[in-house]
């Protein structure tokens, strides 16, 4: 029955991934780029590197499969969040795309909200204004350089460019599209209100689809320079989150799922559109038909740890820098870190907020820093999750992790004693490129729904469940929830 291939059109590379009908990966290849930041607090990407790493990715994925691009039935795409690609009529690149870590935006965020009312803003879209998103990017090219903005016929998101260039269609799913700020959370397309507030044309938005929804095809020029067959059915797949949760397991209202990369996400599936009054944290559209989720978003995850070892302990590999911290107690000696370094945005929304350890003393160690900045990112996490319970989720039971972070068994221990519930973690390690696989195969009739793909497929490993530390951590954690409300005026002086 041939192949499925999976594409997730990352902030860091572009991956390919090719899965049978017993959900065995058969091919994997990835291909890398880089992220300019010409100005503090920007991050722009040239789009036509996504293209240029999907076409090395797909090439080297069929090659490592020992398939051909006949075997290929269906393929579904990944990718970023939030960023924003602009294209001109002749779907030429009009300026950098602006990723969703770019942090200009704080000004827009407030013209959004002045406009359309902080409280009907988030009953429209379910969601406050939050630098990342997309709608106050196109705000800001569109008050900065009235020169791009003239030429705007069309603006897609990050995996909808490499769509375009597959197949010649315009097209998004609908949990991407949530995630710009621009949608009707319970109609589940274009908010004409939001559009119509931010003087966007709604001839530029693409037509938005369910995940396991065929948007177009292959085409020619695409199968030449893709190894692919002309005519292979594409789908409109997921933001990575969306993706990555089908990848992970999480399909099913109460099934949450975590993902310990550069950032942290807690995603949780509901039934029906709900959200946090105050936007605190995000509600969008599942890539699965007829499903929405609450998802908690700290920047600096994984990220904090990158950042510690590489100024303190450069070249040192991860696990061994965790395996030295296994041996200090709970709580690091009452040291605690604030894992802020790229600002936040859930539950505090502020690219101005900074990281700090507190606590220090003549006692501390290298040891005592490492663990700290582990509990620290499991007590960031732990803040979203409970705007989540808050906005009406069931205090979760059992989470899906995945990402480099799990692999760490003393990272997996805190986030289990943290978050107060047993941590599992998927076989697949490909969560989005995996997600994105799957809406293909249902697309291609391997299975009838996305439910039913995901239980027939994805598997976990046994749990982490929650130890005789967890109390401890209660006591830290009210002392961290503390600490950015104390320190966030300093942080703006700064």
């Amino acid at each position: 029955m041939g192949a499925v291939l999976g594409i997730d059109v990352s902030t860091t590379a572009t991956k390919a991934i090719l899965v049978d009908p017993a959900g065995n990966v058969l091919g994997i290849a990835s291909s890398e780029y880089g992220v300019e930041q010409p100005y503090p607090l920007w991050s722009e990407q040239d789009p036509r590197l996504w293209w240029g790493g999907a076409i090395d990715a797909i090439r080297r994925a069929l090659d490592s499969a020992g398939l051909a691009g006949d075997d290929v039935v269906a393929v579904g795409l990944a990718g970023q969040m939030h960023g924003l690609v602009l294209l001109d009529a002749a779907d030429q690149v009009i300026r950098p795309a602006i990723l969703w870590n770019d942090q200009r935006t704080a000004a827009e965020c407030d013209g959004i909200r002045a406009v359309l009312g902080p409280a009907h803003l988030v009953e429209i879209t379910g969601n406050d204004a939050m630098t990342g998103f997309t709608a106050p990017k196109i705000a800001w090219v569109r008050d900065h350089e009235p020169d791009a903005w003239a030429r705007v016929a069309h603006v897609l998101l990050p995996k909808d460019y490499v769509r375009l260039r597959l197949t010649g269609d315009y097209a998004t799913d609908k949990a991407d599209g949530a995630g710009t700020l621009l949608f009707d959370l319970a109609a589940r397309n274009w908010s004409p209100e939001m559009l119509a507030a931010l003087r966007i044309d709604r001839a530029w938005m693409p037509t938005t689809f369910e995940g396991p929804d065929l948007t177009g095809v292959v085409s020619v020029a695409a199968a030449a320079d893709t190894g692919l067959r002309a005519g292979t059915p594409v789908v409109a797949g997921g933001g990575d989150q969306a993706a990555n949760a089908i990848g992970t397991g999480a399909v099913l209202p109460g099934r949450v799922a975590l993902s310990l990369g550069t950032s942290g996400v807690i995603f949780a599936t509901t039934d029906r559109p709900i959200y946090e009054p105050a936007g605190r944290v995000h509600a969008f559209c599942h890539a699965v038909p007829g499903l929405w989720h609450l998802m908690s978003v700290m920047l600096s995850a994984g990220g904090s740890l990158r950042w510690f070892r590489d100024a303190f302990a450069p070249g040192e590999p991860f696990g061994e820098l965790a395996s030295r911290a296994s041996g200090i107690p709970a709580g690091s000696g009452g040291l605690l870190f604030l894992p802020y370094l790229s600002g936040e945005r859930n539950p505090h929304p502020d690219p101005l907020a900074r990281g700090a350890f507190v606590g220090l003393t003549l006692s501390h160690d290298r040891r005592h820093l490492t663990r700290a900045v582990l509990e620290g990112v499991a007590f960031g996490l732990r803040d979203g999750l409970d705007m989540m319970i808050l906005a009406g989720m069931p205090e979760p039971k059992l989470i899906l992790a995945s990402g480099g972070g799990t692999a760490s068994p003393l990272w997996r221990q805190i986030l289990a004693d943290v978050l107060g519930a047993s941590i599992a973690t998927p076989v697949t390690t490909e969560g989005a490129a995996y997600g994105a696989a799957l809406l293909a195969a249902v697309a291609a009739g391997w299975f009838s729904t996305v439910q039913a793909a995901v239980a027939a497929v994805v598997r976990a490993t046994p749990a982490s469940e929650p130890g005789p530390d967890a109390a401890r951590y209660i006591d830290a954690h009210a002392i961290y929830r503390d600490l950015y409300p104390a320190l966030a005026p300093s942080f703006h002086r700064m």
